[in-house]
């Protein structure tokens, strides 16, 4: 038998070999902002608000984002522009000094923030079916709206206050937290009636992109073949 002689090309071979079409997400429009987010307040559950109502002193730990959730309208009279009004979770990990003598306690609240913004789409007239099972063949409305991406950078946690809080005998509502951003959290956030809160300002860097489904022509140079070889040892048993 002949040996065959396989020699990986490089994959960045200037070599043109053909154009072919594909199926890729267009940007048709984008925007970056950098946001201080001042005095957000941060709420606690039924299992945490105890805490915080008998701390005299917090610290600030960290704060990661959970979810963004995201509703697209189209813009009326003025075809293909639609407004991406964005909710952001937020997970806020704080320390609270319930006593001079005893060691802080690990506290964890959600902080919300609310944006909007308005964006070019394009126009979609097209529903799109398909044969994977994973996808419902019944053509939804909303696959007619360009697709957002939030694309958001680690956020700081710049500063945290304890206040008393103004609303003592009253309760402004119920909060509303979606089920995957909830069970990040010991206890309940409905009926929580707060003694002091905490507020906080969170630095936020976020990108918000429109996009659709196009097909494209592109250049095919040739397959990409990696060309180095595996590093170390394969222990064998």
């Amino acid at each position: 038998m002949a040996d065959i002689n396989f020699e990986p090309r490089n994959c960045n071979s200037d070599e043109f070999k053909e154009a072919v079409c594909i199926d890729a997400a267009r940007i048709y429009d984008s925007c970056g902002d950098k946001d201080c987010l001042s005095d957000l307040r941060v709420c606690f559950t039924d299992a945490t608000q105890p805490i915080i109502d008998s701390a005299y002193s917090i610290k600030a730990q960290s704060v990661e984002v959970l979810d963004v959730l995201m509703d697209v309208e189209p813009v009326p009279f003025n075809k293909g522009f639609y407004s991406v009004d964005m909710t952001y979770f937020f997970l806020v990990q704080l320390e609270a000094y319930t006593s001079p003598v005893t060691a802080p306690r690990c506290v964890s609240g959600l902080a919300t923030f609310c944006k909007k913004v308005i964006l070019y789409g394009s126009e979609g007239s097209v529903k799109t079916f398909t044969n994977d099972q994973n996808i419902p063949q019944v053509p939804q409305p909303q696959r007619y709206l360009p697709r957002v991406v939030v694309q958001v950078a680690e956020p700081m946690l710049l500063s945290c206050e304890l206040c008393e809080c103004p609303c003592m005998n009253t309760m402004e509502g119920c909060l509303v937290v979606p089920a995957n951003v909830s069970q990040r959290f010991e206890g309940s956030f409905e009926c929580v009636l707060p003694q002091r809160v905490v507020q906080v300002t969170i630095g936020l860097f976020s990108i918000v992109q429109l996009e659709r489904e196009v097909q494209m022509m592109i250049p095919i140079y040739d397959f990409c073949i990696p060309d180095k070889d595996v590093s170390g040892t394969v222990s064998q048993k």
